[in-house]
Parts: C-alpha cells; structure tokens; sequence
C-alpha cells in the first residue's frame, strides 16, 4: 500500500532483457539499510519487488524484476538507461498518511493532451484509459505515474489536474509533454464503489 507521495528520484542505470521479464536497476539517494531485500517500491505507480541491493557512497541502487505483463500495459517497458522514475516505499504503520490509497496497481496508460503553465504552477490534461473514465470524478484522487494528485476538471476528452511547484519540481511530471503516456491508478474507494453499484444492478 502507497499514499501517492514520491520520495525519492530514482535513476535507471541498467535495463536487462531477459526470457519472460525485465530487470531494472535503479539509483536513488535512499540510505542502503533502509531499503530490504523484499521490499515493496512503487516505480512510477507501479508497485515492484526489491531483488538486489548495492551501496554506492552517498546513493544506493537496488534491482526489481517486472514481468512481461507489466512490461506491456505500463510505461515500464519503455524505460532506458538515464530514465527517471518516480519512486516510495510502501507505506509502515505509524507513517504519515499525506496522499490517497494507492495500490501499486495500474489500471492503464492514459495520454497527456497538454501542459500549460497556470500561475506558478502548471495544468495537466489527460485523456484516461476508457475502462475507468467512469471512476474519475471532479475532486477526487488519482495517482499519475504514482503521484498522488486531485482532480480539477473532468469532461469527455479526459480530466485535467493543476500542480504545485514542488510536486512539479521532485517528479517525474515536469517532463511531460502532448502524447507522453502515463501510468494511471484510479482512486480505489471509486473502484470498490462502482464494483458495488454493478453488482447490485445485476442482480435486478
């Protein structure tokens, strides 16, 4: 389980090909005993298991295994060495809850449809995978590439969210431009809302 908060910039620095998946090492400046063998670390949205892990002085890398399916309806399978991502650790008891529920499981890759700067901060619309269109509403949450963000608008081409410079400043989202995709998680609550709402409507 996540909050949507990224924690840290994670570099890729290897991407090897192999039968069935891809592994990924990825740099980043968390402190080398805090991330375990095992640990769950949401890349970009989604959510991966830690293999290896190495110090490296000031910065640590650690290497995740993705699967053929994640690499094929995520932005994973397009990463490369120099890449980006946006990462956070799994939420512990006791952590402070600042996003939403986020899985680690993404629903599908939604397409940016433009960026304009709004004040200080910068305005983002997205046209969602059409499976979910119907879970995202006007003040609700939604992770982007695993960041956790509201809602601002939501019409028939897609939904629109207005970041703040800092989020814009420590993601991955300042490098998103018109036809990027984007890993989308819609906000779970919804999800179970709808499944609820079906399910009483089949049974009519």
């Amino acid at each position: 389980m996540f909050t949507g908060i990224i924690t840290a910039l994670g570099e890729v620095t290897a991407v090897e090909r192999r039968e069935g998946l891809t592994r990924l090492t990825v740099e980043s400046r968390y402190e080398h005993a805090s991330v375990e063998i095992g640990a769950s670390i949401s890349h970009d949205g989604c959510c991966l298991t830690v293999v290896e892990t190495a110090a490296h002085g000031d910065t640590m890398s650690h290497v995740v295994e993705v699967a053929a399916e994640s690499l094929a309806l995520t932005t994973l399978g397009s990463l490369k060495v120099g890449d980006k991502v946006n990462l956070e650790r799994s939420l512990r008891a006791g952590d402070e809850f600042g996003g939403h529920f986020v899985q680690g499981h993404v629903d599908g890759l939604g397409e940016v449809l433009s960026v304009t700067q709004d004040g200080e901060g910068w305005r983002v619309r997205i046209k969602p995978p059409q499976k979910i269109a119907d879970l995202i509403a006007s003040k609700g949450s939604i992770a982007v590439a695993g960041v956790s963000l509201t809602v601002n608008e939501v019409d028939a081409q897609g939904f629109g969210v207005l970041i703040i410079p800092h989020t814009w400043a420590v993601t991955t989202l300042s490098k998103l431009k018109p036809g990027a995709k984007v890993n989308i998680e819609a906000d779970m609550m919804a999800r179970y809302v709808a499944r609820i709402l079906d399910a009483r409507r089949d049974r009519q």
